[in-house]
């Protein structure tokens, strides 16, 4: 888990906790990542997942250009303190750079085609598609699979979301996938001043 999760749980100051980090000082175990963040492996929280579910457990980390990639970093490495969190030891971690708005990411097509893998975890539902991420769900559920989102919480109602997707499609196939999450924002924006 990570510092400031274990340190609000302790209740102690995130900053002492990292000050015991770097010095060696931690009552339990801890790990430094290649990009900087500590996880805390402490065995009174860390819950361990059900023993009937057999499978891999994949987290998937996912952005869309190039640019991003201290963010895919750092968004594999919360995933993995997630994973550590729920009981798994050695979580495996897949990165990727590519659109969510087709499909066209391999590593994510070849997890979804390879039937060890039974749960996959991704930070928010757009990291795994931007539209129809509850059919990919659906579709794993009947194979005996899950999706598990770290953070599901949406800030638009369904109208608003449904409409934001459309409006997405629509400028992505004018603009190119890039502009077109800020060309759907901007027209929201003037059909909602309007």
């Amino acid at each position: 888990m990570l510092v400031r999760e274990w340190a609000a749980r302790e209740g102690l100051n995130p900053q002492t906790v990292w000050k015991w980090c770097r010095t060696g000082k931690m009552p339990v175990p801890v790990e430094h990542t290649p990009s900087g963040m500590w996880l805390v492996h402490d065995p009174k929280y860390e819950t361990q997942l059900s023993e009937n579910i057999q499978g891999r457990t994949v987290c998937y980390a996912r952005v869309s250009s190039s640019d991003q990639k201290d963010d895919l970093q750092r968004q594999a490495d919360r995933l993995k303190a997630f994973a550590i969190g729920m009981g798994v030891e050695d979580p495996e971690v897949v990165m990727e750079t590519g659109s969510g708005m087709n499909d066209r990411r391999r590593k994510l097509n070849r997890l979804l085609s390879d039937p060890t893998v039974t749960r996959i975890i991704v930070e928010h539902r757009d990291r795994l598609a931007r539209m129809n991420a509850g059919l990919v769900e659906s579709a794993l559920k009947a194979q005996g699979r899950q999706v598990i989102i770290v953070d599901d919480t949406e800030l638009d109602d369904d109208l608003v979301r449904d409409m934001t997707e459309v409006l997405t499609s629509f400028c992505a196939r004018l603009y190119g996938r890039r502009a077109a999450k800020h060309k759907a924002e901007a027209a929201l924006k003037a059909a909602h001043d309007a």
